[in-house]
């Protein structure tokens, strides 16, 4: 059975899963063709960006690449969504409900998030869609700058068909600025699996 890959996760990469489902991860991967590159970094707490995001494959593969490497990490989803008998699911998998009509805003709930869990990694799509954007949704860098928390980018390569574990990305704290330099930087090193998307 697969062991923990001690090229890829850190001291502080949250765990999750057992020998079977990083095995059951890394046959995903090898079925499709892909293959993970990179290392994850050695932080308790951080925002993961993983783009392009352009096809439902995106799914399939984020999770073999989680499983494969015992990666555990959270993900807002509505409060709504949160209804039994799905809830208890949702919240096993890592899903964060979040009050989008809440008084407080969602960087002020991921604050609290955060504040409260000491060893948790939350992961998401900054396109917000699978359809073709000029720019990100600055939400991701609003709850950076709100949390003190670093992001990490992780990016697809679909011509080579790898799941890239890239690096911290430096702020400027000038979410303009910030936002296109990093959408920018996607563009020119990574290709969706439908790059007529990305």
């Amino acid at each position: 059975m697969a062991k923990y890959n001690n090229d890829i996760v850190s001291e502080y990469t949250p765990r999750a899963g057992n020998a079977f489902s990083r095995w059951f991860g890394d046959v995903t991967l090898k079925l499709m063709g892909w293959k993970i590159t990179g290392q994850l970094p050695n932080k308790k707490q951080i925002i993961i960006i993983g783009a392009p995001h352009t096809s439902n494959w995106d799914l399939i593969l984020a999770m073999g690449a989680m499983l494969s490497v015992g990666l555990k990490f959270s993900w807002m989803m509505k409060k709504e969504a949160f209804f039994w008998p799905l809830g208890p699911l949702w919240k096993k998998l890592g899903g964060i409900p979040i009050e989008r009509k809440a008084q407080k805003g969602v960087v002020q709930q991921m604050s609290e998030w955060f504040e409260t869990h000491e060893n948790v990694w939350l992961g998401i799509t900054p396109e917000g869609t699978r359809s073709k954007v000029d720019a990100f949704k600055k939400g991701y860098l609003r709850m950076a700058y709100g949390t003190g928390v670093p992001l990490f980018i992780v990016g697809i390569k679909a011509d080579t068909k790898e799941v890239v574990l890239d690096k911290i990305w430096d702020l400027s704290f000038d979410i303009e600025q910030d936002n296109k330099k990093i959408k920018a930087y996607f563009d020119e090193h990574f290709i969706g699996i439908r790059p007529e998307l990305g």
